[in-house]
């Protein structure tokens, strides 16, 4: 005779198995015919993690990965909206549901952070969700001190609090097998936090310690962000220069080059024209530029002197 006691648990867990393929299959097929939802009407209608993971039994890891490309979907579509008023209020909690089915999910943790730090409207503009979601890495996962780098990063650049970032990249130095050179970049962080130099110090150690390209690219952004402020720092000096000779704001590059104090037109690390404003003299970004918005607000925009 069949021992029900050992049939129930397997039949439980294979049609729970057939329920989440169901889910992920309706998902994919929904978006096909039916795109992207839209942020605004987005729902969370479980948002309890954990209590998806009791009822998802050994399935939380497929649930998990459902639960990321909501997640990133979510942000993507939200970023991409032409709304003025757009919301992310969905994204921590799809991020903490993510994170909670797989505890491991360190792409959910690391990407996560900066989809939430970053900037509104660009992002969430919640730097302190993006902490509470690495803190929350770090406890599930104590050998990863790029987590507690990775809060440094995010009280440095999003919150202009170089003290907090400072001890933060101790923290993560304190991690057996953690780089040595996290202990120089809270030295320098806690002496000279903010200037443009220190900045770069920070992504170009966080460039070369990724373990993976998105995170690498996003590090040679922002390089390339500072790289622009250098650019237009430079460029304002020489429009000083031209307005103290002539008495008058160069009405153009061009009128620069004539003058031999630029060799052509300027262009940004991306390669896109600089923009001069001819009735100020400012020197920006064009609109176009895969470099906008820079950072602002902080002594991370400014040149060290």
């Amino acid at each position: 005779m069949t021992d029900t006691r050992r049939v129930r648990p397997f039949v439980f867990g294979l049609v729970l198995a057939t329920l989440v393929v169901a889910f992920v299959g309706v998902q994919v097929w929904r978006d096909r015919v039916y795109g992207e939802p839209a942020p605004g009407d987005s729902v969370l209608y479980v948002r309890s993690g954990e209590a998806l993971r009791r009822l998802s039994l050994s399935f939380s890891p497929l649930l998990a990965d459902v639960y990321w490309v909501r997640a990133v979907q979510y942000y993507g579509g939200t970023r991409l909206s032409a709304s003025t008023t757009r919301r992310y209020d969905l994204l921590y909690p799809l991020l903490d549901i993510t994170t909670s089915l797989d505890p491991r999910f360190n792409i959910a943790y690391r990407f996560g952070s900066i989809f939430l730090a970053e900037n509104y409207p660009g992002g969430a503009g919640r730097p302190d969700l993006a902490i509470t979601l690495l803190e929350k890495g770090f406890r599930a996962n104590p050998a990863r001190w790029q987590y507690l780098q990775d809060i440094g990063f995010v009280y440095y650049w999003w919150m202009g609090d170089y003290r907090q970032a400072g001890e933060w990249f101790t923290k993560a130095a304190d991690v057996p097998g953690a780089p040595w050179w996290l202990r120089s970049l809270a030295a320098v962080t806690l002496a000279q936090g903010g200037d443009r130099q220190s900045s770069r110090r920070l992504w170009q150690a966080l460039r070369e310690t990724a373990d993976n390209d998105w995170l690498r690219n996003n590090a040679n952004l922002r390089l390339a962000q500072l790289d622009a402020l250098d650019g237009i720092d430079q460029l304002t000096m020489v429009v000083r220069d031209f307005a103290a000779r002539t008495g008058t704001i160069p009405a153009s590059w061009d009128a620069l080059v004539r003058a031999a104090l630029l060799k052509g037109i300027p262009l940004d690390p991306t390669g896109v024209p600089y923009v001069l404003d001819a009735g100020t003299g400012e020197v920006t970004l064009a609109v176009e530029s895969h470099l906008n918005p820079l950072p602002v607000g902080s002594r991370a925009d400014r040149s060290a002197r």
